[in-house]
C-alpha cells in the first residue's frame, strides 16, 4: 500500500467523530471486501487498527459499544478471513456478551454456514460452551475435517467428546444419512463418501494427532484387529508364510481377553481347519471353552499333549527340508552376538567405527498392522565381514536412561552415519531411518547428516534381467519373491527365507529362527555388495559402481519446483532435453511406460499427474480399504503410493522397497517429482500426455 494512500485513510478516520462507526457504514455499502486477497476495505480496516495502538481513543460507553458489536456480527460471517482478527480487535469482540456471541452463532448455523460459524467460534474460543456433536457433524460431511481439527485442537475434553462420537458412527447398522438429515444443503453424495473405512482412518489419525488414548473408541479398534485377524490368517493359511509360532504369537497378542474378537477368531478357525486343528488353537489362544459349539468343545476336551508335540516336530522337519531353497548365512552361529548391555556394545563400536570399515545395517520392529503411532526398532543389526552384532534397542535405551546418559545410542549412531571414511549398506533406508527417529527423538537430524552411505535399493533398481521362476523352481512357494528376497536371489543365487518378517520383535527372549533371520538380513547387503562391485557389468550397471558409491556423501534429493512439457528430471537432478521425442534416458533410468503404481484414495491428484507423465497408474476409489493397494501391488507387480498411518500397514504387505510414503502437504507436481527422483524415472518429451487422450 502506498504511504500517500495511508495518509488519505488516517486523514479521512481523523475528521470523524466516531471512526468505528464509520468503518461499520462503509463495509455495511461496499462489497469491495467481500473477495479474495487484501482488498481496499481491508487496508482501510488495518490501517485504522494501527492507528488506533499508537494513538488509543477515549473508550466507547458499553451501550455503544455493544450496539457497534451488533452490527458488526452481521459482518462477520460475510466477510474474508484475513478480515476476521482486525474486526474482532478493533470492535474487543472477546469482551461482548457470550450470551449474545452464542445466539448469534446458533443462527448461523440454523441458516446452513457450517464453516463460518466454525471459523468464528474458534477465533471468539466459543467451543467450551457449544454442542461438538452439532458444530462438527456437518463439517465432516462436508469434508471439511481440517476445519474440525482446528476446533478442537486446544480442547483435550472435546477432542475425547469427538472421538466418542465418531466411534458410535462405527457400530454395526449405523446408517450416516440418519445424522445428516438434520442439516440443510449437505449433498447426498458427500454423505455416501463418507463410509465406515473412511471413518476409521480418520479416527486413526485424530488418535495420532491428539495423543488420544485408544480405548476411547472400542468399535473402530475392533474393526482394525477383526481386519488384522483376517490378514494374519490370510498369511498363515494361504501363502503360508508364516510359522505357527510367530502366527500364533500376534493372534494372541491382538486377541487378548476381548471376548467379541474371541468370537471372531472362532469363526476364522473353523473357516480354515478342520474340526481337530481349529480346537489345537482356540486352546492355544485361550479362547474360553463356553464359547465353543459343542462338538468344538468336545474336540478340545480331548486333545493330548503328545500329539501336539508330534506335529510341532512334523513341522520341524518340514522347515528343515525347506531350508536348501534358501539363503545360507556364511559365518558360524558363535559369530553372532546378541547385545542387551553396554558393555558389549563399546566393544561392538571399536569395531564397527573403524576407516575403511563397510557395514551392512538393518532394523526390525514389531509389525503395527495400521495400529496408531509409529513403529520403534526393536532390533537394529550390524553386519561385518565375519560377523554380526544384534543390538537390543529397547533394552541399551533403557539402560543408558537409568545411568543417565539418554545420549550415548544416539551419539554413537550418529557418529556412524555421518562417517564418510566407513561404507554403510541398507536397503530402504529412508524408512529405517524414520522408525529409529520414532525410537529416539535425539536421532532427528541424522538424515541430513549421511556420508557414505549406498542404498541397495536405489541399486536395486537399476539391476538388469531379474529372472521370471516357475513354480516348479520356486518349489510352488507364494507370493513370488520381492524386494531384497529377490534381489539376493538374483545375485547370490537364492531368495531370503522371510517367514520371520513379521515376528512380534520386541518379545524377549528372541527365537533361534528370529536371530538367524535377523543377521541373514544385514549379512545379506556385505555379499551383495561386494558381488556387484566385482562385476557390475554383468548385472546391468555401469563398470564405475565402486567408485560412483563407496565413501560418496548420499543425501536425499531435493525435487525441483517446475517440471514443464519440454524438460523432465533426470536422476543426477539435471534437466533432460532433447529433439525428435527420442528418450535420453541415462544409465539405469527407468522410463515412464515402464513404471507401474497403484495410488492410494488420498492420492488421486498425484495419480493423475503422473499418468499424464506416461506412468502407468491405477487409483484406488475413496470407498477403498488401502489393503486393496496391496493386492493389486501383488497382482500385477505395482509399487504402491501411499501416505500417513496407511505406509506402516502396506509395507509389511509387499516387499522391500515396494511401498513409497508420500507428502501429503506437497502439491501433486512436487509429489510426482518426489516420486520420479526416488525411482529413477525419467520423462522424455514423447511421454508426455502419451496415455492421454
Amino acid at each position: 500500500v502506498s504511504r500517500q494512500l495511508k495518509e488519505e485513510i488516517r486523514r479521512g478516520f481523523a475528521e470523524l467523530e466516531e471512526p468505528l462507526a464509520g468503518l461499520l457504514v462503509m463495509l455495511e455499502s461496499s462489497s469491495d471486501w467481500k473477495g479474495k486477497g487484501h482488498s481496499l476495505g481491508y487496508h482501510i480496516t488495518t490501517e485504522l487498527q494501527r492507528g488506533m495502538k499508537e494513538h488509543p481513543a477515549v473508550p466507547q460507553s458499553g451501550i455503544h459499544l455493544k450496539q457497534l458489536q451488533a452490527r458488526v456480527l452481521g459482518i462477520l460471517s460475510q466477510c474474508p478471513a484475513n478480515l476476521l482478527d482486525p474486526l474482532i480487535s478493533l470492535y474487543q469482540l472477546h469482551t461482548a456478551d457470550r450470551a449474545c456471541l452464542l445466539e448469534h452463532i446458533s443462527h448461523l448455523h440454523l441458516r446452513g454456514h457450517y464453516k463460518e460459524v466454525a471459523v468464528l467460534s474458534i477465533k471468539l474460543k466459543l467451543q467450551p460452551d457449544q454442542d461438538v456433536e452439532k458444530m462438527c457433524t456437518p463439517l465432516l460431511l462436508q469434508d471439511k475435517a481440517n476445519v474440525v481439527e482446528d476446533y478442537v485442537r486446544e480442547y483435550p475434553k472435546l477432542q475425547s467428546k469427538l472421538l466418542q462420537i465418531l466411534d458410535t458412527w462405527c457400530e454395526p447398522g449405523f446408517n450416516i444419512r440418519d445424522v445428516a438429515r438434520p442439516y440443510q444443503g449437505l449433498s447426498r453424495s458427500k454423505t455416501e463418501k463418507f463410509n465406515h473405512r473412511t471413518l476409521s482412518k480418520l479416527v486413526f489419525r485424530l488418535l495420532e494427532l491428539f495423543n488420544v488414548d485408544p480405548a476411547l473408541c472400542p468399535n473402530v479398534i475392533n474393526q482394525r484387529h477383526l481386519r488384522t485377524l483376517n490378514y494374519l490368517f490370510y498369511k498363515r493359511f494361504v501363502e503360508k508364510t508364516m510359522t505357527e509360532e510367530n502366527w500364533a504369537d500376534h493372534i494372541q497378542s491382538t486377541v487378548g481377553e476381548n471376548r467379541w474378537l474371541q468370537g471372531q477368531l472362532l469363526q476364522l478357525l473353523l473357516r480354515h481347519c478342520d474340526g481337530h486343528t481349529a480346537a489345537r488353537w482356540a486352546q492355544h489362544c485361550g479362547v474360553p471353552l463356553d464359547m465353543l459349539p459343542h462338538s468344538l468343545a468336545r474336540e478340545l476336551q480331548g486333545l493330548h499333549i503328545p500329539q501336539r508335540v508330534e506335529e510341532t516336530t512334523k513341522a520341524d522337519n518340514y522347515e528343515d527340508s525347506r531350508k536348501k531353497d534358501y539363503y545360507q548365512l556364511p559365518i558360524p552361529r558363535e559369530n553372532i552376538h546378541f547385545l542387551q548391555t553396554w558393555e558389549e556394545t563399546l566393544q561392538c563400536w571399536e569395531k564397527v567405527l573403524q576407516p575403511g570399515q563397510v557395514v551392512g545395517i538393518d532394523m526390525e520392529w514389531k509389525p503395527s498392522f495400521g495400529m496408531v503411532g509409529k513403529p520403534r526398532v526393536a532390533l537394529l543389526q550390524m553386519a561385518l565381514k565375519d560377523e554380526v552384532f544384534l543390538l537390543d534397542l529397547p533394552r541399551l535405551l533403557q539402560q543408558a536412561e537409568e545411568e543417565g546418559d539418554k545420549e550415548k545410542l544416539p551419539r554413537f549412531i550418529q557418529m556412524l552415519y555421518s562417517d564418510a571414511a566407513i561404507t554403510k549398506l541398507g536397503y530402504g533406508m529412508s524408512g529405517d531411518l524414520s522408525s529409529l527417529v520414532a525410537t529416539c527423538s535425539a536421532l532427528k537430524d541424522t538424515e541430513k547428516e549421511l556420508q557414505g552411505v549406498v542404498d541397495l535399493l536405489a541399486v536395486d533398481q537399476q539391476v538388469d534381467g531379474q529372472p521370471e521362476h516357475g513354480p516348479e523352481e520356486r518349489g510352488a512357494r507364494q507370493p513370488p519373491e520381492k524386494g531384497l528376497s529377490l534381489l539376493v536371489q538374483h545375485v547370490l543365487g537364492k531368495p531370503l527365507d522371510k517367514t520371520e518378517q513379521l515376528s512380534n520383535w520386541e518379545k524377549r527372549p528372541l527365537r533361534e529362527e528370529q536371530i538367524l533371520y535377523a543377521a541373514s538380513d544385514a549379512f545379506c547387503l556385505l555379499e551383495i555388495y561386494e558381488r556387484l562391485c566385482k562385476d557390475p557389468q554383468s548385472f546391468g550397471l555401469s563398470s564405475d559402481l565402486t567408485e560412483s558409491l563407496v565413501g560418496k556423501h548420499s543425501k536425499k534429493p531435493r525435487p525441483k519446483k517446475q517440471l514443464n512439457k519440454q524438460e523432465a528430471p533426470s536422476p543426477s537432478g539435471q534437466q533432460c532435453q532433447e529433439s525428435g521425442g527420442q528418450s535420453c534416458h541415462g544409465p539405469g533410468a527407468v522410463s515412464p511406460r515402464e513404471f507401474s503404481v497403484v495410488c492410494d484414495n488420498m492420492l488421486q491428484g498425484l495419480g493423475r499427474y503422473l499418468r499424464c507423465l506416461g506412468v502407468d497408474v491405477r487409483m484406488l476409489e475413496n470407498e477403498d480399504d488401502h489393503r486393496k493397494a496391496a493386492e493389486i501391488a501383488r497382482q500385477e507387480g505395482r509399487v504402491i503410493l501411499t501416505s500417513g498411518l496407511p505406509y506402516q500397514t502396506l509395507q509389511s504387505q509387499v516387499g522391500e522397497g515396494r511401498c513409497f510414503s508420500v507428502n501429503c502437504s506437497e502439491k501433486a507436481k512436487d509429489q510426482a517429482l518426489q516420486v520420479l527422483k526416488h525411482f529413477n524415472v525419467q520423462v522424455s518429451r514423447a511421454d508426455i500426455f502419451s496415455r492421454c487422450q
